[in-house]
């Protein structure tokens, strides 16, 4: 026979509103009485279906996290954390990838549309300002690890800018002058700032800019390498590399050695992310970290607080970042 609701409220002596608010966990029911719903659920074997129930509140308390590519370690602490936030609520966090194509996210993104899910997190995106206010507007929405300009949408970065800013200036603290950059292709804000970063980096301390020292490819670390035997073949080759991501400064390190030169000593490199194998590589390579974790637990824990309690925010929040020192990088060697 199977036990209801109304079998529950009957045995506990109670109204049937007081064992819903029990299941709901809500705080205006008294301890006693939860205690007498709670020994009734369990004397009776109520089973509740919370499948049932969240579909009428249309909640399915799960968080669709859409990221541009399994590729890349970057990501993995950021799901993490994540993960560990929405846990913490109740919630759990579906991943899927759109492999940087529009038509795949707006597909992902039917999740929300229909009540699958109950928001997403992009982690990059194809979608320009204007559709993503729009769809912010009607559904709970976040950006985290890439800002899109004029995007009213709840955002959590780090400062891309200021962390570039930050690297460059360390070189330039070494004695380098011949200074180059290895950016990516593509409208990526992050990228963006970290080449406004550089140039302004360079500008402060009384260096110009040279057009044949930025090399811009894809975040794959092969062009890394490409970029680095580029430079090396130049007549005036620069002495420190800055590079937009951890990946491609693997890749730039390891062309390097194979070139036979030494890494810290004729090139000093610079990556960005600190993804582990900058720490586990030789020589350890010099990064500047960002707080993945925290971005991952920040932006959900914000969109969360958002759906408890309908106050759906649009604010972008920026964390810190650290300059890693390792091998890599070090001081210009006097000539």
């Amino acid at each position: 026979m199977n036990v209801t609701i109304k079998d529950v409220a009957k045995a506990a002596g109670v109204s049937v509103a007081t064992v819903s608010r029990v299941l709901n966990n809500s705080a205006t029911v008294s301890v006693f009485a939860t205690e007498q719903v709670n020994n009734a659920i369990k004397t009776l074997g109520y089973n509740p279906n919370f499948l049932g129930r969240n579909l009428r509140k249309c909640e399915t308390n799960i968080i669709l996290a859409v990221i541009p590519s399994t590729e890349h370690a970057f990501y993995s602490d950021i799901l993490r954390g994540m993960q560990a936030s929405a846990n913490e609520n109740g919630y759990d966090i579906l991943i899927s990838t759109s492999n940087s194509n529009l038509v795949t996210e707006m597909r992902l993104l039917n999740m929300v549309f229909n009540r699958t899910v109950d928001a997403a997190v992009l982690l990059g995106t194809q979608l320009d300002a204007d559709t993503l206010n729009d769809l912010n507007g009607k559904y709970n929405i976040a950006l985290c690890c890439e800002r899109v300009i004029g995007a009213d949408v709840l955002t959590v970065t780090v400062d891309d800018n200021a962390g570039a800013y930050a690297a460059v200036k360390n070189l330039i603290d070494f004695g380098h002058r011949k200074i180059a950059m290895i950016s990516t292709e593509g409208k990526a804000n992050s990228s963006l700032d970290r080449e406004n970063g550089y140039k302004k980096a360079l500008a402060d301390n009384g260096i110009e800019f040279r057009e044949e020292y930025l090399f811009k490819g894809s975040y794959d670390y092969y062009d890394g390498s490409v970029a680095m035997e580029k430079y090396m073949s130049l007549n005036d080759r620069p002495t420190a590399v800055f590079c937009i991501s951890d990946l491609l400064a693997v890749g730039a390190v390891k062309k390097a050695i194979r070139m036979g030169l030494k890494i810290g000593e004729d090139i000093s490199v610079c990556g960005f992310d600190n993804i582990p194998v900058s720490g586990m590589y030789t020589p350890g390579i010099t990064t500047v970290e960002q707080p993945c974790y925290e971005l991952g637990r920040t932006v959900v824990e914000e969109l969360l607080y958002g759906i408890r309690y309908n106050k759906k925010t649009s604010k972008h929040i920026t964390l810190n970042f650290e300059l890693i020192s390792r091998d890599s990088a070090r001081p210009l060697k006097k000539q």
